[in-house]
This record gives structure tokens, C-alpha cells and sequence, in this order.
């Protein structure tokens, strides 16, 4: 049985831990059910080992004893969008690269920062579409493939991740924000090298507390996963 996992620093986020959806792409595989809810509880450290520990169907990724993150099987209740073509999500993405990428908190993160290079970062820039809707385009590289053409899962919920920052989130003028838990349904394969469209959209906000949900699309229109992020914005100093 599987002891530790350690995440490369290739799927960094911020830049001395894991990037969020990454690392709870990680628990959801452990978990091993459709539809899981994982919560940060530390920044996943990477080229680190951590110790798995399962309680019934509940997982735990421990670091010493201090837990870093815990996920369960859950249930997903999204209403969502109507499904856009992957050109008019890079239109969305063109327009609004400027934006999500002069002010970007984290420009090396593994999902969404302008710092990656093509093939090693997912380059997934989310831009305005339309009445508090924001969609990017995505295709996924070889090197996602997880030996039958399709990507990684871990990786699938990275691409899950940082897309439903950009409905509740403010680069420019208000403080960076950090993933605390991610809820997806990971029900469809994804196939590298296809365009995909992705569509991201708010929920709520309470105080510092930042709710939002994404969807993924193929490029006929299909709906193959979507998710629920919480995000937590970081205290001023």
C-alpha cells in the first residue's frame, strides 16, 4: 500500500509549494471515486515526501504530523453554463491576457502562470466572455498523457483549478488569493492534443471567502468535468 507521495516541482503554484489543484488531483486519485472534495489545510510542499494516511474512505496527506490536506467522496451540484467552442474561449483568453498576466500573483504556477513555457506549464489564461463569465482555451500537451492519450488526472484538476480564480479574483488592486478546497467531477477522459474550452463563473462571497465553479468542454461542445473552488484571500501584512 502506497506510504508517501511526493509532488515534483514542476506543479509548483505559488513558488515553494504545489500548485492547489494539482496536489488535491493527487488526493481525489487516492480517494479513487468520481466526484471528491479535497481541502488544503498547509501549501503542499513539493520534492518533499508526505504521508498518506486513510481512515475508511477519507485520505490524508500528512507532513510529520501536520496535515496538509484531506479529501472525501462528495456529491457536485452545478448548474452550468451553455458550452462554448474552444475558438470563443481563446478570443475571451486573447482579450484578457494582458490583464491576467501583468499583475499575476504566481507567474510561475504550474496551471496559469505567464512565466511557463509551452509544454511545461499549462498556459491556461482565462479572460472575460460575458456577464461575470470567463472561459480559456486549453489543449493539453504530450506531456500530460498518461499512456493512453489522456491526461493525467492530477494534471485534469490543475486545469480544474485556477480558471475559477478569475470570476472572484482582482490582480490588479486586491491581495493574492489561495486555493482552500477544490470539489470536481472527473467523470470523462480528456484527450491530449484536442482544444478544449473551459468556462469559469462566480458563486458567492463572504468576507475574505471567494466562491466559483468551472466547467471543461471538448471541442464539439461536450460537457467532460467541471469543479467548486473555495478561495481564501491572503491577509494583508
Amino acid at each position: 500500500m502506497l506510504q508517501a507521495v511526493t509532488i515534483p516541482a514542476r506543479f509548483n503554484g505559488p513558488p515553494s509549494s504545489a500548485n492547489g489543484g494539482y496536489a488535491c488531483g493527487l488526493v481525489a486519485g487516492l480517494v479513487g471515486t468520481e466526484e471528491v472534495t479535497v481541502s488544503l489545510r498547509l501549501p503542499p510542499p513539493v520534492e518533499t515526501p508526505v504521508r498518506v494516511v486513510r481512515d475508511g474512505a477519507r485520505v490524508e496527506l500528512r507532513d510529520d504530523d501536520a496535515l496538509v490536506a484531506e479529501g472525501a467522496p462528495a456529491e457536485l451540484l452545478l448548474d452550468v453554463p451553455d458550452a462554448i467552442s474552444p475558438d470563443e474561449a481563446a478570443a475571451a483568453s486573447q482579450k484578457g491576457r494582458d490583464h491576467w498576466c501583468s499583475a499575476h500573483p504566481f507567474p510561475t504556477c504550474f496551471a496559469c502562470g505567464p512565466d511557463r513555457a509551452p509544454g511545461d506549464g499549462l498556459r491556461i489564461f482565462p479572460g472575460e466572455l460575458r456577464d461575470g463569465l470567463f472561459a480559456a482555451d486549453w489543449t493539453p500537451h504530450e506531456s500530460l498523457d498518461d499512456g493512453s492519450g489522456h491526461v493525467r488526472p492530477e494534471c485534469l484538476w490543475a486545469a480544474l483549478d485556477c480558471p475559477t480564480s478569475a470570476p472572484v479574483a482582482n490582480f490588479a488592486t486586491g491581495p493574492p488569493m489561495v486555493l482552500a478546497r477544490l470539489t470536481a467531477r472527473v467523470g470523462c477522459s480528456v484527450n491530449v492534443g484536442e482544444r478544449h474550452a473551459i468556462v469559469a463563473w462566480p458563486l458567492a462571497a463572504d468576507g475574505r471567502k471567494r466562491h466559483a465553479a468551472c466547467a471543461l468542454f471538448d471541442s464539439a461542445g461536450g460537457l467532460l468535468c467541471a469543479s467548486e473552488a473555495l478561495w481564501i484571500e491572503l491577509r494583508q501584512e
